[in-house]
């Protein structure tokens, strides 16, 4: 039974497939490759689980504004933090320039001491 059945499938299958038109077959090639999970009798989950949500171009661009942001914000932590180590390191320079005149500023004065001192 199950033979005679494939060959008059078989068969109609040859018959129809001389008329069908390019169309009919794109359109069958693209039924067979859509991969849509069918419903079955096993599985009773709700459609939700096999759809995926895909984002909207204002989600997209938002996600892109909010990880952009948040880039610059470590940025300009960075810098601040880099500017707070110049401070410290200019008010170091600073003490160094202020040391070094009161030793020249000294240095001069012992020297005109001994200028006076011992006269040309």
């Amino acid at each position: 039974m199950s033979n005679a059945w494939n060959q008059t499938r078989q068969m109609k299958r040859l018959a129809v497939g001389l008329m069908t038109t390019p169309e009919y077959i794109e359109w069958w090639g693209r039924r067979i490759n859509d991969n849509i999970p069918g419903p079955s009798q096993g599985d009773s989950q709700p459609i939700g689980k096999h759809l995926r949500v895909v984002p909207s171009e204002l989600e997209i661009i938002r996600q892109d504004f909010e990880r952009r942001n948040l880039e610059l914000e470590k940025k300009i932590e960075q810098m601040e933090e880099e500017k707070m180590n110049l401070r410290l390191d200019m008010d170091v320079q600073k003490l160094k320039i202020e040391k070094l005149r009161k030793w020249n500023n000294k240095a001069e004065g012992d020297l005109d001491s001994l200028k006076t001192d011992y006269g040309p």
